[in-house]
């Protein structure tokens, strides 16, 4: 997220260290390296805190070290629900109280052809981002369904365009868009900076190593990124250890080569520490502050990968 006014700042700690004269070019590349040091920029899932209140919500971010938010509706959580009764302008005053930015809705419940109006709204609220799964997979070549999928979003890609918003799509389970090969087709087919992959490695293989290979392949094509493993899974109940095991840290996934691989693209956008809990609704922890705890934990492992990279 580096800007001119950075470069300079580096570039002068540069020259006040080692003086004008030993400036060479390589002294240049690592103040610019170090202009552009990699590090996530986080963003509050909601449903992390199930029903809790959206004003609530926001109040948390700034524990979390996130500097926005993502509503999502039920059954995960119902704060997309809940600006509505509140009234979109009191929501967002509780943002700007906050020092939060309203970036994102999660919309899996309107589908990727029925976004038109969430479009509008996201934008009303200065968003720039709704995630939405994809269609269906049938039996045939899997390019040219995802092919037909991207044409088919043509016109909702448009929308969006016009109104400066991005429509990720998850790679979600038992969705046309899901496997690495499908994702790999969609990267390769898609030509809208408008139109995106919200990448959750819960989804995929849980290899390290084919996550960091599909990442360098999907480059720009990555506008979102969940940091979720699959553990033991969230479609049953199971003690609390055991469900926690999604989060980075908790579970077995070395996340990283994953980072290194985020790096490399030079990835800039919005990561969601993430996990689902059973049932869905609930918040992900008994208490603001556990939850809060959890993913802080999360958070300082992803953080040490990031120094091992």
């Amino acid at each position: 997220m580096n800007d001119n006014s950075d470069s300079i700042i580096s570039r002068r700690a540069l020259l006040a260290t080692l003086g004008a004269g030993a400036l060479t070019s390589s002294n240049w590349a690592v103040a610019e390296e170090e202009a552009a040091e990699f590090k996530l920029n986080y963003m509050l899932a909601s449903c992390m805190y199930g029903k809790l209140d959206v004003r609530k919500c926001i109040a948390q971010a700034g524990k979390i070290g996130a500097t926005c938010i993502d509503l999502w509706p039920p059954s995960h959580g119902d704060q997309r629900t809940q600006i509505d009764t509140i009234g979109h302008k009191h929501y967002l005053q509780a943002c700007i109280d906050a020092n939060v930015k309203s970036q994102m809705t999660t919309r899996y419940d309107l589908g990727p052809f029925g976004l038109a109006d969430e479009i509008a709204v996201v934008k009303q609220l200065g968003g720039k981002m709704i995630v939405c799964g994809s269609t269906g997979n049938r039996e045939g070549s899997l390019r040219k369904q995802v092919a037909e999928f991207i044409e088919k979003m043509r016109p909702h890609v448009a929308l969006a365009e016009e109104a400066g918003v991005v429509i990720a799509i998850e790679n979600h389970s038992n969705a046309l868009i899901n496997s690495p090969e499908s994702l790999k087709h969609f990267a390769d087919l898609n030509e809208s900076a408008n139109l995106g992959i919200a990448l959750a490695p819960y989804h995929l293989p849980q290899d390290s190593r084919v996550i960091a290979e599909l990442i360098k392949h999907c480059r720009e094509s990555i506008v979102h990124f969940y940091a979720w493993e699959h553990g033991l899974g969230c479609h049953r109940k199971m003690p609390k250890a055991y469900e926690l095991m999604q989060l980075p840290g908790f579970g077995t996934l070395d996340f990283a080569p994953i980072l290194a691989a985020l790096r490399d693209i030079e990835y800039r956008g919005l990561t969601e520490i993430f996990m689902h809990p059973t049932p869905r609704g609930i918040p992900i922890m008994p208490s603001i502050a556990e939850s809060n705890g959890v993913i802080n934990k999360a958070r300082e492992y992803l953080a040490r990968c990031i120094d091992r990279i």
